[in-house]
C-alpha cells in the first residue's frame, strides 16, 4: 500500500524537482521560467478549468456539505495562522494576514488536481473542480478584505470593495470558471473542433505549471522565520486537512468527495501565497520559504492523508 501511495504523489514532485534543477543548473533562465508559469496559469489552466466547469454535473459536484467543509476549515486556518503570527511571533497587522493567507491557500490547481487523479482516477475530480470553482474567489476575498481593512483604518469601505472586486475579476481563472458556469448553464454545446483544440493547451497546463513551480522555487532561499514558517506548514498540512476530515465526516460527504475535500486541503501552500505576500510587501520571506519547504514536506504528508483515505 505505501509502495502505491508513493508511485501516486511521487510523480507529480519529480517534475517539480525536475524544473527546480535544470533551472538551477542554468538551463533556464528566470525570465523563461517566468513565462512557462504565465502560459500555465494566465492560459492552459484557465482553458482546464473552463472545460471542466462547462462539463461537470452541477447537481453531483456542488455539494453544499462539501464546501461547508471545506471552506469552514479554510477559514479556521486563516484566523489560526493570523492569531499565531500576531500572538507568538508579534508581527504587524498586515503581516499576519499575509501569514494567515499563506495558512489559507492551498495548491488545490498544480498538486491537488493531479495527486487526486492519480490516486482515485480522473471521475474523481468532480469534487475538486467544485472547490476550485470558490477557490480564488473566497481565499482572495478573504485575504484582500482583511488586509485593506488594516491597512486603510479609518478610511471607510469603498476603497475596501474596490480592491477586493478588482482583484477578483482581473483573474484569469475565475474568469475561465465564470465563462465555464455560463456555458454549462445556457446548454451550449462547445463545437467539437474547438473543444479538441481546447483539450489539447488545456493538457499542457498541469505539467508545464509542475515544472514551473520548480524552477521558481530556486529563487527562493528558506532563511529566518522558522518558527513561523513552520507554524504555517503545520497549519496548511496538518490542521487544514484534519479539520476537513473532521467536518467532512461530520457532515456525511458523499466519499468521492469527501476525499477530493480532503486531499485538496493536505496540498501545501500555492505559489498564490507569495504573490499575495508579494503584492502587499508584506512577509515575502516567510511566504516563499513556506512555499518551498511545505512544497517538500508534502511528499510525506500527502501520503499520509492519501493512507488514511484509502
Amino acid at each position: 500500500m505505501i509502495f502505491s501511495l508513493f508511485n501516486v504523489v511521487l510523480p507529480v514532485f519529480v517534475v517539480v524537482g525536475i524544473g527546480y534543477v535544470l533551472t538551477l543548473r542554468g538551463m533556464f533562465q528566470q525570465s523563461q521560467i517566468d513565462g512557462l508559469m504565465k502560459f500555465a496559469q494566465g492560459v492552459a489552466i484557465p482553458f482546464l478549468l473552463f472545460r471542466a466547469m462547462a462539463g461537470i454535473d452541477l447537481s453531483a459536484g456542488f455539494d453544499p456539505d462539501l464546501l461547508i467543509s471545506f471552506y469552514v476549515s479554510a477559514g479556521a486556518c486563516f484566523f489560526a495562522g493570523f492569531g499565531g503570527a500576531r500572538l507568538f511571533f508579534k508581527r504587524d497587522w498586515e503581516d499576519c494576514v499575509a501569514i494567515g493567507f499563506c495558512c489559507l491557500f492551498s495548491n488545490s490547481v498544480l498538486l491537488g488536481l493531479p495527486i487526486t487523479e492519480r490516486a482515485f482516477g480522473p471521475d474523481a475530480l468532480v469534487g475538486n473542480y467544485a472547490i476550485i470553482a470558490f477557490h480564488s474567489p473566497f481565499c482572495y476575498g478573504l485575504g484582500i478584505t482583511a488586509m485593506e481593512i488594516f491597512r486603510n483604518r479609518g478610511n471607510g469601505t469603498m476603497r475596501t470593495v474596490s480592491a477586493v472586486l478588482k482583484s477578483i475579476f482581473n483573474n484569469n481563472l475565475i474568469l475561465a470558471i465564470l465563462a465555464g458556469f455560463a456555458v454549462n448553464l445556457s446548454g451550449f454545446s462547445i463545437p467539437a473542433s474547438v473543444d479538441d483544440a481546447l483539450a489539447v493547451v488545456a493538457s499542457a497546463g498541469l505539467p508545464t505549471a509542475l515544472f514551473a513551480l520548480g524552477g521558481i522555487m530556486v529563487q527562493y532561499r528558506p532563511e529566518g522565520d522558522l518558527r513561523t514558517i513552520a507554524m504555517v506548514c503545520c497549519i496548511s498540512l496538518l490542521l487544514h486537512p484534519a479539520l476537513v476530515y473532521g467536518l467532512g465526516s461530520a457532515l456525511e460527504v458523499r466519499e468521492d468527495l469527501f476525499r477530493s475535500g480532503v486531499v485538496n486541503a493536505a496540498m501545501a501552500p500555492g505559489i498564490n501565497g507569495y504573490i499575495f505576500a508579494n503584492m502587499y510587501g508584506r512577509a515575502k520571506r516567510v511566504a516563499a520559504s513556506s512555499v518551498l519547504i511545505a512544497t517538500a514536506s508534502c511528499v510525506v504528508t500527502a501520503m499520509l492523508w492519501l493512507t488514511l483515505l484509502s
